[in-house]
């Protein structure tokens, strides 16, 4: 090894030494931008879900959602002022991320559109958990939501999970969402019965339950002559959680007041007219 003098030494220290501060402080700053962004991202985050949870009604999971978005973003924005602080082009960072993102996005198009429709089912809520609903072909009560998927219960005990760009392409009937229903059944009557007292005897059955709401006025009237009887529209609304036992127990009143008031449900019937000629051929022929 070739021995050097102290005056050729001199020179490299003092290089070194210029090296040295400089990455130094170069470190140091990116160390500080770091410390300072993960703070700053932490507390944003943090913030943002404490503004979200105070809107009324508001989802948590969603509320979630967007909290994590702000704290992702302060990340990579940190991250890239870390990279500026040690000369590294930023710009072609970003280049590569973008198109890393674009990639990404096209191999996962159909997770990324699930998760659209769940960020819009969350935001818009056209249904929340708890409400029965008919969608793509679906009738159940909606037991989860999530930004994937939305879980459901059939009216069988039955579990389903239907993607939610399924649910929000297509239309949704959410049968829970207004406080009341209007309940529709149609009384037949024979000819020879008397209507007004068919229509009274309607009206006494609904103003004595109290399922029957008076605030819209049930509709009792004649709605068809039919082949084989008189129609009578009952109309009246109830409550929605009331919908489906005031239904089921207001068709087996209704069958009830028509055997006490003598009032008869005719079958379906058909009156054939015969030419004389054609009854008379039969005859002979008998």
């Amino acid at each position: 090894m070739m021995d050097m003098s102290p005056e050729q030494i001199q020179p490299l220290i003092d290089e070194a030494m210029k090296m040295l501060a400089g990455y130094g402080m170069s470190v140091a700053g990116a160390l500080l931008t770091l410390i300072v962004g993960w703070m700053a991202a932490k507390w944003l985050s943090a913030r943002t879900l404490n503004i979200l949870r105070r809107i009324p009604k508001f989802d948590e999971m969603l509320a979630r959602f967007l909290a994590s978005m702000v704290r992702y973003t302060v990340i990579v924005f940190t991250a890239l002022a870390v990279l500026n602080k040690f000369g590294v082009q930023t710009a072609s960072v970003i280049a590569v991320l973008g198109a890393a993102s674009l990639a990404i996005g096209l191999a996962m198009q159909g997770t990324l559109k699930h998760i659209a429709a769940g960020v819009m089912l969350l935001v818009f809520r056209p249904f929340k958990i708890g409400d029965f609903i008919e969608a793509a072909g679906i009738a159940a009560t909606v037991s989860n939501i999530g930004l994937f998927m939305t879980e459901m219960t059939t009216p069988e005990g039955l579990y389903i999970v239907v993607p939610n760009s399924e649910l929000w392409d297509k239309p949704i009937k959410n049968y829970s969402h207004n406080k009341t229903r209007r309940i529709d059944i149609t009384l037949g009557i024979a000819y020879e019965d008397d209507i007004g007292k068919a229509i009274k005897m309607v009206k006494d059955i609904l103003a004595k339950d109290e399922r029957s709401l008076s605030d819209p006025e049930p509709l009792v009237a004649v709605s068809e002559l039919a082949d084989s009887s008189v129609n009578i529209l009952v109309r009246v609304w109830c409550k929605s959680g009331d919908f489906f036992t005031f239904k089921c127990d207001l068709t087996r009143a209704l069958k009830e007041g028509c055997d006490k008031a003598g009032i008869s449900i005719p079958f379906p019937q058909r009156v054939v007219h015969m030419p004389a000629a054609a009854t008379a051929k039969s005859r002979k022929a008998g």
